[in-house]
């Protein structure tokens, strides 16, 4: 007698047009249930379409223009005037024309001279503001994925604790009915179920959030399930392979320490260019004037010149003396704050240094406290059914296996996220680092279909 699961195929072979209908069926729902969505994937989307970094990429644009209006000052600057009256008076017309051409070139100006180098120092500013922006995008990016690889993997266990708690729950059962067990152990075992239920409640929710989390920073939408490892992560150890490296380079290269820097160097500029205000300024100016009058008789004149305008400030009430003081108080300011964001960073590197080290110390001992769970769990499962064991300590010894694979995925991944940060806190965090993430979560999914 054939089955309809086995006639199937015949049938379908047999009948082409079926057979193109249903693959093309199936092309259709592929990109959503089984389409991999790598890291790489959603931080190239995300670097497209988060808002908050297309802003400061437009912040960026914006301080790049400081440059050109710094050196204005310095360039010459042209100008041109021209005026028409048409008059009657005592019963004449006269009619009146005069057109006027400037030029002006700065010789000396300190102030505009300070104002061009403000304009070079606050472009640097802009651009370690920029790259800063480009670095926490990403590491939005590759935590928001790392939460959804962790509510995956723990959903995925609380759903297989759930299953093992019922099976505990039927074995109890079935012992109970025949004598060999006591009421308690299927209470017990229904105990720990209703809860197993609740917790898959819970991280269901947790994973639809982590989800939409992810979907408002890459604005694309998700496959049913990212594709994460299924085994053991080869994570490698921060390279140097002591902290001080990383803080020596943090204190020169972390984008909030150039920005800060950059901005101590402009209020300098700062000082020196409201101290101006008390020096003379020297201008090379030409002007072209011609002017036409009309009457009873035609009247040209025009004159050129060339020469040199000297200005000398005498006095502005006080204005230039408290600007002076405002700027110098504004420059310490800025140097105290190049310090804290110094020392701010020498910290971010030094934690993020040893939360990476830390992470791959308890990923390996997570790693054992996984295996030896594994082992228990056997010995309490043999021992409950020789008799040595009772029903509350393989619940306990499945409790614990369970918990153990969670806290080792959420290590993982808490390892990997360390390592990104450690390389943003010296300013060296690129795409390219959450592409050698993406492959190695890859390799580390394809490594159990590798061994089979």
């Amino acid at each position: 007698m054939t089955s309809p699961m086995t006639s199937a195929p015949t049938q379908l072979s047999r009948s082409p047009k079926l057979q193109s209908l249903v693959l093309a069926l199936g092309l259709l729902h592929m990109p959503l249930a089984a389409q991999a969505y790598s890291l790489a994937e959603a931080a190239a989307a995300a670097l497209a379409q988060d808002p908050s970094y297309r802003a400061a990429e437009q912040a960026r644009l914006a301080g790049q223009e400081k440059k050109p209006q710094g050196i204005a000052g310095l360039l010459p600057s042209v100008s041109g005037t021209a005026a028409a009256r048409d008059l009657s008076y005592a019963g004449a017309d006269l009619d009146y024309r005069s057109y006027s051409l400037s030029l002006t070139q700065p010789l000396f100006n300190l102030a505009s001279i300070q104002a061009a180098r403000q304009g070079f120092e606050q472009v640097k500013a802009s651009e370690a503001t920029f790259q800063a922006a480009r670095q926490e995008a990403l590491l939005r990016v590759a935590e928001a994925y790392f939460k959804v690889l962790t509510e995956q993997d723990n959903l995925s266990s609380v759903q297989a604790e759930k299953t093992a708690i019922g099976e505990q729950l039927e074995q109890a059962k079935r012992s109970f009915e025949v004598g060999s067990a006591t009421v308690t152990d299927q209470q017990e075992a229904q105990a720990r179920f209703d809860l197993a239920v609740a917790k898959e409640i819970a991280a269901n929710n947790s994973l639809s959030v982590a989800r939409s989390a992810l979907v408002l920073l890459t604005n694309q939408p998700l496959p049913d399930r990212l594709v994460g490892p299924s085994g053991s992560i080869a994570i490698a150890r921060p390279e140097p392979s002591t902290a001080e490296p990383w803080i020596e380079q943090a204190r020169t290269n972390s984008f909030s320490v150039l920005k800060a820097q950059a901005e101590a160097v402009s209020a300098r500029y700062e000082v020196t260019k409201k101290m101006a205000g008390h020096l003379p300024s020297l201008d090379l100016v030409a002007n072209r004037t011609y002017s036409q009058e009309t009457t009873a008789v035609d009247t040209n004149s025009g004159s050129n010149y060339v020469g040199l305008s000297l200005t000398v400030p005498l006095f502005a009430g006080g204005l230039t003396l408290s600007q002076t003081r405002e700027a110098s108080a504004l420059q310490v300011k800025a140097d105290l704050d190049l310090q804290a964001t110094r020392l701010q960073a020498e910290q971010s590197a030094r934690t993020a240094y040893l939360n990476a080290v830390a992470g791959l110390s308890q990923v390996q001992a997570l790693e054992a406290a996984e295996k030896s769970s594994k082992l228990a769990l056997d010995s309490n499962k043999l021992g409950y059914e020789v008799g040595v064991r009772i029903n509350i300590d393989v619940l306990n010894a499945q409790q614990q296996l369970y918990a153990a694979q969670r806290d080792l995925s959420k290590a993982r991944y808490d390892t990997l996220l360390a390592g990104l940060k450690l390389r943003a806190s010296v300013g060296s965090l690129q795409t390219n680092d959450l592409d050698s993430v993406s492959q190695l979560l890859q390799a580390a999914a394809n490594k159990p279909a590798q061994a089979q």
